[in-house]
């Protein structure tokens, strides 16, 4: 998928305050963040929206025009961290993961220095950060994704709110039978060079337990955040099959109250066309206002 890359000016060049290129981790240069606050200094402390930005696990940035929708939650005094991770060209599964969790601790631990609110963290992401925010909400505390390394080791890991906007959820083996099935798509999800046999390591066939250990189905339970879960229905390079899925295994095993799904007629897969449509943005906004709120 093409994204474009340039962040919208009024952003850039707005009075809400900015601290870019704040290092969350220090095993690699993509570790880095941008904190966006509101910008009425006395309202704080501000809950906290971390953004994970999507291409396909090996491509995207921070700073991008799929911040945007995120950073309108400004408006409503949010704080936002829109938040860089290793790719799958320097690292493979679970370095995404393991940032993400990094991304939060460190959070955290300087929430007073900014002003977060530390009990009201939402983790949202679209495409491949729609799955890093999914498994971040779901394995909240679990030492195998622990680095023997891991800086805030003191702080938890652990989010109030999941949004995952398209992400491959639904087990990344099953990707290209869920298309054969739909007949949307190229069934081209499975082998090595592949965006998410690059990402684990091998062709996806050779790997089934791997992929059940990437899989956020794996880990639902009961006592888990709310997730929201939105997916075009004419998804081409995100089967929606792979949301559908993610939300039935979590109404299994955290009851309905643990999960919202909308699988949107005539909607393709993330990009500006999500950023602009009106219901969308009221979708994921008050799902936000309501968890915390």
């Amino acid at each position: 998928m093409k994204h474009d890359h340039k962040m919208a000016d009024k952003y850039l060049n707005s009075g809400y305050r900015k601290f870019f290129d704040l290092a969350y981790a220090s095993a690699s240069e993509a570790q880095k963040l941008d904190l966006w606050l509101p910008d009425a200094p006395a309202s704080g402390p501000y809950p906290v929206v971390l953004y994970f930005h999507g291409g396909a696990f090996r491509a995207g940035a921070k700073r991008e025009n799929q911040s945007e929708p995120v950073l309108r939650v400004l408006e409503r005094g949010y704080a936002v961290a829109d938040v860089e991770y290793r790719k799958s060209g320097e690292a493979r599964f679970p370095a995404m993961l393991q940032d993400a969790k990094a991304a939060v601790r460190f959070l955290r631990a300087n929430a007073g220095k900014y002003d977060l609110d530390a009990g009201r963290f939402a983790a949202w992401g679209s495409s491949c950060g729609g799955w890093i925010v999914s498994m971040l909400g779901v394995t909240a505390g679990r030492a195998e994704f622990d680095e023997e390394d891991r800086t805030d080791p003191e702080q938890s890991d652990a989010v109030q709110a999941v949004v995952d906007w398209c992400g491959p959820c639904g087990n990344f083996l099953l990707m290209d039978p869920d298309f054969r099935e739909s007949g949307l798509g190229e069934p081209d999800h499975t082998p090595a060079d592949s965006p998410e046999g690059l990402f684990m390591g091998a062709c996806l066939t050779e790997i089934p337990d791997r992929c059940r250990l990437a899989a956020p189905g794996t880990y639902v339970h009961a006592g888990m955040p709310p997730v929201l879960i939105v997916h075009g229905k004419l998804d081409q390079v995100v089967p929606v099959q792979q949301s559908r899925r993610f939300y039935e295994e979590i109404v299994r095993a955290a009851g309905e109250e643990r999960a919202e799904y909308h699988a949107l007629d005539g909607v393709y897969h993330h990009g500006k066309p999500w950023n602009d449509d009106p219901v969308i943005e009221k979708i994921t906004m008050d799902f936000l206002d309501c968890v915390f709120k």
